[in-house]
């Protein structure tokens, strides 16, 4: 029997996150100018490494809104899904940013332990205080998004601010204290809190990327859900993957109790793609078999002697 594609689509609310990630990357971008300069100004490693790292959130920003950007655009003879993904590759390259940037800060802080300098306090006092509120800013424009995207670059904004929170009560300690080296020890801890986060964040990202089965989709329920509409008799080549993490797709083999006409085959595909819309699943290819039918693909065949669904889930 021929292949029968039902293609559910499920929407979420419309919000412009394009223009959100837009309007983070000027403030990011414009800040990062004054912090550099503000950070001379002071002597604060942990500024002037902060200056670094939000040159490379910079960087990630206007990557991050190129993508998103991108990721909009329709299907074509290229791209045949279209170019969801490549929200998830400015996820990816913004990770990467932070990870080298984070490194910089330690290999910047560490010897400033052993050797404090001289910082004006008053200056960073300053400086917190502006950072917290145009990175509190963006964080507001982009802690509505839905996408991977998005929300690593809340989360790096987020990081941001309470970075600059940990600075303003550096700068309190030392103005009153007199003690240098809570600069470095705010920069390490800073760094080590980002590397944290994004190695968490990644974690998220890999398993998209490599077609593994979304977290929240079971395998064996969703192939006994299919089971128990009349007229199927069994299912398997069953894959779920992801295209984006918002956006679940299958490919399924429906082996049929019996021969059945065309306007019957459509009733039942109607029935198994409101089963799917249920559990998720925005784009479905259903297969119809029936018992005396060999399947076509070498690991179909596999598939009727072992069964695939009792593997154990990924653990990326």
């Amino acid at each position: 029997m021929g292949h029968h594609h039902g293609h559910g689509h499920s929407h979420s609310h419309p919000h412009d996150s394009s223009g959100n990630i837009g309007t983070a990357f000027f403030l990011n971008l414009s800040f990062t100018i004054i912090e550099l300069i503000g950070g001379i100004f002071t002597n604060s490693v942990a500024i002037i490494s902060d200056a670094v790292h939000d040159f490379g959130d910079s960087i990630s920003l206007a990557l991050a809104w190129y993508f998103q950007k991108v990721s909009k655009k329709g299907s074509n003879r290229l791209y045949s899904y279209g170019y969801k993904r490549f929200s998830l590759l400015g996820a990816i390259i913004t990770s990467i940013v932070l990870v080298g940037g984070s490194i910089f800060i330690l290999t910047e802080a560490v010897p400033r332990i052993f050797e404090p300098q001289e910082t004006n306090a008053k200056g960073m006092f300053v400086l917190a205080v502006a950072g917290i509120l145009i990175n509190g800013a963006a964080v507001l424009r982009t802690r509505k998004g839905s996408s991977i995207n998005e929300k690593l670059v809340s989360l790096h904004l987020l990081e941001d601010v309470l970075g600059w929170i940990a600075v303003l009560a550096g700068s309190v300690l030392i103005h009153f204290t007199g003690l240098t080296i809570f600069d470095p020890i705010l920069s390490i801890a800073i760094s080590i809190f980002v590397l944290f986060n994004v190695f968490r964040n990644i974690r998220q990202v890999i398993p998209i990327i490599l077609q593994g089965t979304p977290r929240d989709l079971d395998l064996e329920h969703i192939a006994e859900e299919i089971k128990q509409i009349n007229t199927v008799a069994d299912v398997h080549d069953l894959h779920i993957w992801s295209l984006t993490e918002e956006y679940n797709v299958l490919t399924v083999h429906v082996l049929l109790e019996k021969y059945l006409p065309m306007a019957d085959l459509a009733g039942l595909k109607k029935q198994i793609r409101s089963v799917l819309n249920e559990e998720g699943i925005q784009h479905a290819t259903i297969e119809f078999e029936t018992s005396d039918e060999q399947c076509a693909f070498e690991n179909c065949l596999q598939e009727k002697t072992t069964n695939p669904l009792s593997d154990e889930k990924n653990v990326i």
